[in-house]
């Protein structure tokens, strides 16, 4: 099993700026360490379903964003320290949401949730307008 526990999340006047983290600890087998896992980003807002934020490939070299934020949120990871992040700037009332992480058992960015293994406890972001 792997534990992926975020951070970072706030409350923020708009066009203000967070940085969430997701630590990961455990292995699902001693041949799946963090970087055998693509991450990703979720959010749902308040009274809807869950979305798709961001998504890395398992070295970082390839990401994926969804239109609503791109130019403004940056996912990174760093293997060492087992974490990925979202950088969210020019932050937006329509960006409030509970962020979660997840991991995926593939090496390629997913953008649909569906095929997350493992998720996050979530994170709550505010931006006021």
């Amino acid at each position: 099993q792997i534990q992926l526990v975020e951070a970072g999340g706030g409350l923020v006047q708009a066009g203000g700026s967070l940085r969430l983290s997701c630590a990961a600890s455990g292995r699902a087998s001693p041949a799946h360490t963090f970087n055998t896992y693509a991450m990703g980003w979720f959010r749902q807002p308040p009274g809807k379903e869950r979305e798709f934020v961001a998504a890395v490939s398992w070295n970082g070299g390839s990401t994926r964003y969804a239109d609503s934020v791109k130019g403004r949120f940056t996912i990174s990871r760093d293997n060492d320290k087992n974490t990925v992040y979202l950088q969210m700037n020019s932050l937006k009332p329509e960006d409030t949401a509970v962020y979660y992480c997840a991991a995926v058992k593939l090496l390629v960015p997913v953008t649909e949730d569906k095929h997350y293994d493992y998720w996050g406890q979530g994170t709550q972001v505010t931006v006021s307008s």
